[in-house]
């Protein structure tokens, strides 16, 4: 479907002043060129002037049958014929032919490549290029300025070289001396030559690459950026052409059987199927293609893929005949970003454009083939071009414009996160429209640069050639009839006795066969011809007659599909300006100023220009924005969450959007869904933007008419700080009523009278629910508690008046509520700490929350974390009273006791340990304060458990004293844990032998039992012989025998006893070690 709409994107006319009738005409660098009717000769006319003077006009070599000019690189490239020959030329440094007089040189292909020099003096270059086909069609590419030449069964790539640059230098200080009377001369003409030898270009070719093509004949031909597009009457084929230095495989090569079978059919009628084969398929078409490399220059190796394959087969019932019925305007069209270089960056973006008579397809070829649109012509077209921003199209007597979809699809290539909340912009599917169109007489061809289209006309009813081809159309048109009828015949068939067969052999469906397609030339009578300059609107111009246009759609149905499609085309009109580079890069390599020093002194001007024209175009797209939001927030199809990223783009406050969304007249309490899944986004988002009282009271209002389930989210908003609590906690009363009780509900309410201080009716609605409910409704709704959780742990959070009050009274059941949220993924660790800072508690309740993790958590990174945590706040604790013990500074403290005790820690958590026995005589209890003793306990406890790294305390330690029974106790726990149990023996020994059969008894278990007779016993041994009134070491020697003798054999415990001991003292225990043995 295409859309019409009545908005006219012409704002002026000119008829340009030619002398001879123009036969072809073509522009590129804003250049305009004329080749007068006769060939022979080129006239060349400024676009960006007004009135488009005349720049020069030099003569051609021969009759010119088709021009094309490349930007990069400043030069035109003709298929010229002379004496029944055709050749194919380039011509450079034309800007040079102000005066006709000038001089002008002509060389071979490839001369300055193989190390000529540059001829002294300004002058024109003509460049011949010698085919071994007859050229029949020629293309430049605007990205790299290379040549394509299509032949009658190949294609011939031409790159664009420059000489070396000492023969460059040595050039141009040979032109020093010419310089000045060169650029006095240029400027007699009309002042638009270029002002300095700077601007002399040396450029040659270099037969690159041929690719063979046996299976299609081409029509025309396009180039840009490595893509290469061949059309023949109802085919395109699209290829790419890499260029590697990696050594290449000829997967692709013509299959010399095909080809045979092709030129064998060569006298048959071949009605091809209609198809279309995009990307990786397009090679399953049935024309093979072969890469032969010509290059000397070129080290590339290139290797060649299918892009696309489009087939058509001829319809008989649009109105147009079989010679008409074939494809034309075939273009690669590249499109740049702000961000991008002409010359150096490859485009963002490549479009294929072709064309039948009666519709029109456009593909983007770069991330994917896709047809982006497909253009149906209300009647037969005979040329179209494709832009930026529009489709320009002509038929015999209208110039019409349709819009484009190649904003939307660099748009996405940009930034492939534009289709999200933040971001969007209208699809690249979207229907195409059709603009006002301008009518004339006899347009015969069009081109376009830049806002600038030149329209070529002539009145003359029917030409001799068109006379001539009619004749020979009816004459063969005869002889199809007559041969296809004496086939039936001889099948025993009478055409003349069915209609449908009659009728079948009446169309002229044979005559392309034989039908020589050749280009419309004016009559040399010259009935009338005109030439025209046809400007278009800018692109802020067009979009403010689209949003006046839009006024009618408006006025009568807001909701109206045409209104949002308007909207979309102007968003993607303005999008394609803002998409455009700067001037500085579309001013690429060779293309020419009109003075290099009047272009330098209005730099500044030109840049303060482009940047106010930019600031206007970018308040324009979020005026587009604001209106695109409103179009889709009254909506209530699927596509209504698309007011949510346009209203953001637009720069609008949600104040502002409330009240552009305010109901209508016609319906005072219905809001569009797009509206309220913007609001409900906003408010569900953590922004610093504050509502005040009276626009957060609005929005209780609507949400309470329109979704009162959502009442609960929005209150919890921290944009919502401003709302009035007494009218809020109103309609959440009724609410209650109307819904029934829920926990978030109540702990809104509660917070609502807490912000009117009635902290009595608060603790009423508290006392509601259990604790474990409590924190289920934290979980539904985390901004109860807090203000920014879960977006990363650099995102901003805050406190709530709530989670400040329960610090207060309900400390438990923050800490619960917590752990809660960061175990549902609603908070990270490190926002968490900052709550607990915010409320300072930093000492206290981040140290029970820490605590209460340890028991919560199953993510072992986390858990390493937590134990590394307390453990130095333990450590902290016991440093800072012990440091009270002796001296009575002012220190920081708990302020209360800890929510869990040692004993429930070990009891609950995996992580705390049981206390080991032989504690108990290192550190006693009620020895330090109740404080010191719950810390102590509790780093006991991780040291005796299984999951703290004794590594990592360790160094922590070492703070902590070992002259003090618990502190040595701590130490000798590290070096119980890292197994050195002959060292912890020894310093057991030393300071509290008394404990050392507790310790023996826990920890000389299982693979360590030998320790009781390699260690242990000798070192009593020898301890007790140093100290033999030593009480302690003569019961711990005792001990230690009972254990031996129970551990070891009579032979053993016989090796064991030391040779100066009393025989009486070990004999009991010898005894019992030899009943053992023989009763096992």
């Amino acid at each position: 479907m295409v859309h019409v709409y009545n908005c006219h994107p012409f704002c002026s006319q000119q008829i340009l002043q030619v002398e001879q009738e123009p036969r072809l005409v073509c522009c590129g660098g804003g250049v305009l060129f004329v080749v007068a009717t006769g060939g022979c000769k080129v006239e060349a006319y400024n676009l960006e002037v007004e009135g488009c003077p005349l720049i020069c006009r030099f003569a051609t070599m021969g009759t010119v049958r088709s021009i094309q000019n490349s930007t990069i690189g400043d030069y035109l490239v003709t298929i010229e014929e002379k004496n029944s020959a055709t050749y194919l030329r380039a011509y450079t440094n034309w800007r040079y032919q102000a005066e006709e007089k000038a001089r002008v040189g002509v060389r071979l292909l490839g001369h300055l490549l193989r190390g000529a020099s540059q001829r002294g003096g300004v002058q024109m270059e003509i460049i011949e290029i010698p085919m071994s086909e007859r050229p029949v069609a020629v293309a430049c590419c605007p990205v790299t300025g290379d040549l394509l030449v299509g032949c009658h069964k190949t294609l011939v790539l031409f790159a664009l070289r420059r000489p070396n640059q000492q023969n460059l230098n040595q050039s141009q200080q040979n032109l020093q001396s010419l310089g000045t009377n060169t650029q006095q001369s240029s400027s007699q003409s009309q002042g638009q030559t270029s002002s300095s030898n700077q601007n002399i270009s040396f450029l040659d070719f270099e037969r690159s690459v041929i690719l063979h093509l046996p299976g299609m004949k081409p029509k025309q031909v396009a180039l840009c950026g490595g893509y290469v597009a061949v059309q023949a009457e109802l085919e395109v084929l699209v290829l790419k052409l890499d260029a590697s230095t990696e050594p290449k495989s000829q997967d692709e090569s013509s299959d010399p059987h095909k080809s045979d079978y092709l030129e064998d059919q060569a006298d048959f009628l071949l009605l091809p199927k209609h198809g279309e084969l995009l990307g990786d398929r397009a090679k399953d078409c049935d024309i093979p293609v072969s890469i032969e490399k010509t290059g000397l220059e070129d080290r590339a190796q290139y290797t060649l893929s299918y892009v696309l394959f489009r087939r058509f087969t001829p319809d008989y019932f649009q109105g147009c005949s079989v010679d008409e019925t074939q494809l034309h305007s075939l273009q690669l069209h590249p499109l740049f970003t702000s961000n991008q270089s002409v010359t150096a960056d490859e485009p963002a973006c490549i479009f294929c454009f072709f064309s039948l008579p009666t519709a029109g397809y456009l593909y983007s070829l770069k991330g994917g083939v896709e047809l982006i649109s497909a253009y149906q012509y209300p009647e037969k077209v005979l040329e179209a071009v494709l832009t930026d921003h529009l489709l320009h199209v002509i038929t015999k007597s209208a110039l019409q414009c349709f819009t484009v979809r190649c904003a939307a699809v660099a748009a996405r290539i940009e930034d492939p996160y534009i289709d999200s909340t933040m971001r969007a912009c209208p699809p690249s599917s979207l229907e195409v429209c059709a603009l006002r169109m301008q009518l004339f007489i006899g347009l015969r061809s069009v081109c376009v640069f830049g806002r600038h289209v030149v329209l070529l006309s002539a009145a003359d009813a029917e030409t001799p050639e068109e006379t001539e081809r009619n004749n020979q159309r009816r004459s063969h048109e005869l002889k199809e009839h007559t041969m296809l009828t004496g086939i039936f015949l001889a099948v025993g068939i009478d055409p003349a006795t069915t209609p449908a067969l009659e009728s079948l052999l009446s169309r002229p469906f044979l005559s392309r066969k034989w039908t020589v397609s050749s280009p419309k030339e004016t009559s040399t009578a010259g009935h009338g011809w005109n030439l025209y300059v046809v400007d278009t609107v800018s692109p802020i111009t067009l979009y403010q007659e689209m949003v006046e246009y839009s006024q009618r759609y408006a006025e009568t149905n807001p909701q109206a599909q045409s209104l949002r499609h308007l909207f979309s085309e102007a968003h993607l009109l303005l999008r394609a300006s803002l998409l455009q580079p700067s001037e500085q890069q579309q001013n690429s390599e060779g293309v020419p100023a009109v003075s290099l020093q009047t272009d330098t002194d209005r730099q500044p001007e030109r840049q303060t220009a482009a940047q106010t024209d930019r600031q206007e175009l970018e308040k324009a797209l979020r005026e587009n924005c604001a209106q695109l939001g409103d179009c889709f927030s009254r909506s209530s199809q699927k596509d209504c969450h698309l007011a949510l990223p346009y209203y953001r783009m637009s720069g609008l406050s949600v104040t502002e959007v409330m009240v552009r969304n305010r109901p209508l007249p016609s319906s005072p309490h219905s809001y569009g869904a797009g509206f309220l899944f913007y609001l409900k986004h906003y408010l569900l988002e953590e922004t610093e933007q504050i509502l005040s009282q009276e626009a957060a009271d609005e929005v209780i209002d609507i949400f309470s008419q329109s979704e009162p389930s959502q009442l609960v989210s929005v209150c919890a908003s921290p944009s919502m700080t401003n709302v009035s609590p007494a009218r809020t906690l109103q309609i959440l009363r009724h609410l209650e009523d109307s819904a029934g009780v829920s926990v978030p509900l109540t702990i809104t309410m509660a917070t609502m009278l807490l912000r009117l201080d009635d902290l009595p009716q608060y603790a009423q609605l508290m006392e509601r629910h259990t604790e474990m409910l409590l924190v289920y409704g934290f979980i539904e709704e985390p901004r109860l508690l807090l203000h920014g959780g879960g977006g990363g742990q650099h995102t901003r959070v805050q406190t709530t008046a709530l989670s400040q009050q329960l610090a207060k009274s309900q400390p438990g059941l923050l800490v619960a509520g917590m752990v809660a949220l960061h175990e549902n993924n609603k908070v990270q660790l490190e926002q968490a700490d900052h709550i607990f800072k915010e409320l300072g508690c930093e000492n206290c309740l981040q140290v029970d929350f820490w605590e209460g993790m340890l028991m919560a958590s199953s993510q072992e990174a986390v858990i390493q974390e937590l134990l590394f945590r307390v453990s130095s706040v333990y450590i902290d604790r016991l440093t800072q009273t012990n440091s009270d013990t002796h001296t009575n500074p002012p220190h920081r403290r708990p302020t209360r006791r800890s929510l869990k005790s040692a004993d429930d820690l070990i009891n609950s958590c995996t992580h705390y340990g049981a206390l080991y026995p032989w504690l108990t005589v290192l550190s006693p209890a009620h020895t330090t304060s109740s404080q010191h003793q719950e810390a102590l306990h509790k780093l006991q406890s991780l040291l005796c458990g299984p999951s703290l790294s004794v590594g990592s305390v360790i160094p922590l330690l070492e703070r902590l004293s070992d002259e003090t029974l618990w502190g040595f106790s701590l130490h000798l726990l590290c070096t119980t844990r890292r197994g050195q149990y002959d060292c912890s023996i020894e310093k057991l020994l030393d300071r509290c032998p008394q404990a050392i059969i507790a310790y023996a008894n826990h920890q000389l278990q299982d693979k360590y039992m030998a320790l009781w007779w390699q260690k242990l016993l000798p070192e009593l041994c020898n301890r007790t012989r140093a100290a033999a009134d030593n009480s302690i070491l003569l019961a711990a020697l005792k001990e230690t025998l009972v254990v031996v003798a129970m551990e070891t054999s009579p032979s053993e415990f016989l090796e064991l006893i030391p040779d100066d001991g009393t025989a009486s003292y070990f004999l009991p225990h010898l005894l019992t070690c030899s009943q053992r043995h023989l009763l096992a």
